[in-house]
């Protein structure tokens, strides 16, 4: 017997079926993009008008016959909308007054300011105290530097009014999101119930949110409020269900045992065990608000928000990088006395520091007041004096202005090829595809990757832009947002696997992520639509650099809490940094990354609703053009389609997350 013939042989190599269904799937997208128009009827390359259900003209109408018609018997639905408003209009009126307008008698000509507003140096004062009675010394001085600049750069009658609307946001949300948070754990079919809603509210752009409200209640601060609150009121909700079902068992017993009802247990036990995991929730509301200041001026709100639009609108690069960095500014002030505020709700300070730190503040909040109310004395002192203002804006103008002039061919340049050899052929690749086999091709995914519940999900989702009429827009918003989040992907990964291992370097690139993230979706448009114009690669920009920190973040996070004893492992087995990192780090962290790349889809998807403003022809145009021509039902329809796309991505890479999770199994 020969040698050869001893051996073993070598066992057959399986082949895996996931790879046989997603390279059967490219082959069969390629081969149908790739036939002739007329091989294919013409109903499977555009859905029949026949075909399509009239869902925006029955929400219009439905509409209008519930503001013109519908009545409860003694009282209209536009009674009580209307009372609503005004109920709501109470502790906005009120925050502003102590804020930004000061307490006036009168309207028009006749007004008269009863109470002055508390000025800069007393607010400054206030804030200060508080930041030391909450986070001590270094949140203190941040905010006193925060608001000194918003003061010293000429923001602050605008920065007031919009603190005025985030913090009534803020606490309507907060407050809302918790009592359905609290009914959803007691009634498990409240939060099955529930769940489509709040994926819904979350997803849909805010634009198709402010045409209902604007109806229901009014232009207005109100109308943006409502708008406001909705928006941000679900992270609340999920945050209160995970915070209040992660309280120990045992101090529920404990409850039941002493004889405590299901109230007390509820608000003495459940919720302070909980505080510090809420007020997460909290921040969530927090950042969420101010992010929708801008698009809310649209209807009445004001402050900052408004001067960006006004400044997009005159392509005032200055002035709305200004106000923009102002909405930063107030945002990271908010963040950082909310993070605070989270850490000192489960800390235990010592009684002698509790006395000083209780007698430093009530002092400073003392003079606070004294100066206030010397300003009714003395009016004149309350102003920041003019003399004392700087203004960066026309350095912002001549720094663009000479980037256009000096580099204009090569960013031109990159401008065409990126649109030649990039987005024009992936945008006619989405064109040419037929509905019917989109629509198909995400069940079986669906299928592939949950079972027939979750392909019947997305199924129906994918089939709804087709009945409704915006097919082409959905394609169009599929292809501008796909391009971005690969982008973004690309470079968020690689940026968070470079600098998980580097604290020094992850510190620098958390302050840039966190800058990107709490700039104001507006300010990213304007210095782009200075340099590359209007269209979709401004969008595309402005996209990527809205939506990469989750990448970011998601993967250095995934990257660095692999086990050490499974990094050792490799080391001891003579694996070298780049095996280290391609065979344990990453196939180990790919859920972690896939969860990062699901918060970019999003992020992307809301982003893309704002650019409508740049000239781009997608589902966020459809939504826009709807606010402009106050038609409810298109703006709700487009709206909807726009969740459903953001709903989509987020059950299957969930879904395909959760499986690679379940197959990798706990390490050993």
């Amino acid at each position: 017997m020969s040698i050869a013939a001893a051996e073993p042989a070598a066992p057959a190599r399986s082949i895996d079926p996931a790879h046989v269904f997603w390279i059967l799937a490219a082959i069969v997208t390629a081969a149908i993009v790739m036939l002739p128009a007329e091989a294919l009827p013409a109903w499977a390359r555009k859905y029949p008008a026949a075909w399509q259900l009239p869902f925006a003209a029955w929400i219009s109408s439905f509409t209008k016959w519930l503001m013109d018609s519908a009545s409860f018997g003694l009282f209209t639905v536009r009674d009580l909308t209307r009372a609503i408003s005004w109920l709501l209009d109470q502790p906005l009126s009120l925050a502003r007054a102590v804020f930004a307008t000061g307490f006036v008698r009168g309207q028009g000509s006749d007004a008269v300011t009863v109470f002055p507003a508390i000025p800069w140096f007393s607010m400054v004062i206030a804030a200060t105290a508080a930041g030391y009675a909450v986070g001590g010394r270094r949140l203190a001085l941040g905010m006193a530097a925060g608001l000194l600049y918003l003061a010293v750069f000429g923001q602050w009658t605008s920065a007031m009014v919009t603190l005025a609307s985030v913090l009534v946001s803020s606490v309507l949300g907060s407050i809302g999101g918790l009592l359905i948070g609290l009914a959803c754990v007691r009634w498990r079919w409240l939060e099955r119930a529930a769940a489509p809603f709040l994926d819904i509210a979350q997803t849909m752009p805010v634009f198709a949110y402010l045409l209902p409200m604007l109806i229901l209640f009014g232009f207005g601060p109100v109308s943006a409020m409502v708008a406001t609150v909705i928006y941000a009121l679900p992270p609340m909700v999920r945050v209160t269900i995970l915070a209040i079902r992660a309280v120990p068992e045992e101090i529920e017993a404990l409850g039941r045992m002493t004889g405590c009802t299901r109230r007390q247990i509820t608000w003495k036990m459940l919720v302070p065990t909980a505080l510090p995991a809420l007020m997460v929730g909290v921040n969530q509301v927090i950042m969420l608000s101010l992010n929708v200041v801008i698009i809310a001026s649209m209807i009445g709100a004001g402050g900052l928000g408004w001067d960006v639009l006004t400044a997009l609108r005159s392509l005032n690069i200055g002035k709305g990088l200004e106000a923009g960095i102002a909405i930063t500014v107030l945002a990271i002030l908010l963040d950082r006395f909310a993070q605070a505020l989270a850490l000192r709700a489960g800390a235990v300070e010592a009684e002698d520091a509790a006395r000083r730190r209780k007698a430093f503040v009530s002092s400073a909040l003392a003079i606070a007041v004294a100066f206030w109310l010397l300003t009714a004395l003395f009016p004149a002192i309350a102003p920041y004096p003019e003399a004392w203002k700087l203004s960066t804006a026309p350095y912002w103008g001549q720094f663009v202005s000479w980037i256009n002039v000096t580099f204009f061919s090569t960013l031109e340049a990159i401008r065409t090829a990126v649109l030649l050899n990039i987005l024009v052929p992936v945008k006619r690749f989405m064109l040419a595809l037929p509905w019917p086999w989109v629509v198909f091709l995400v069940t079986a995914i669906g299928f592939r990757l949950g079972g027939w519940r979750l392909a019947l999900t997305v199924g129906l989702m994918a089939a709804f832009p087709a009945l409704v009429g915006l097919w082409p827009a959905t394609m169009i918003t599929v292809y501008l947002c796909g391009v971005a989040v690969v982008i973004a992907a690309l470079i968020g990964v690689s940026i968070g696997i470079v600098a998980a291992g580097r604290p020094r370097l992850w510190r620098t690139v958390e302050i840039v992520i966190d800058t990107l993230q709490t700039l104001p979706t507006f300010v990213y448009l304007i210095p782009i639509v200075m340099l590359f114009r209007v269209g979709d690669f401004t969008a595309l920009i402005a996209i990527v650099l809205y939506a990469v920190a989750p990448a970011i973040r998601y993967t250095a996070h995934g990257v660095s809490r692999i086990a050490p004893e499974l990094i050792e492992a490799g080391v001891m087995t003579g694996c070298t940094r780049r095996q280290i990192l391609t065979r344990i780090r990453l196939p180990l962290a790919t859920p972690e990354i896939l969860l990062g790349i699901n918060q970019t889809i999003l992020l992307a998807l809301s982003m893309l609703v704002i650019t409508a403003l740049v000239g781009t022809r997608d589902l966020g145009q459809e939504t826009y053009s709807a606010l402009a021509k106050a038609d409810v039902g298109r703006g709700v329809v487009a709206g909807i389609a726009v969740a459903f796309i953001g709903m989509i991505a987020d059950r299957l890479v969930s879904a395909a997350a959760a499986g690679m999770k379940a197959r990798r199994g706990p390490p050993q």
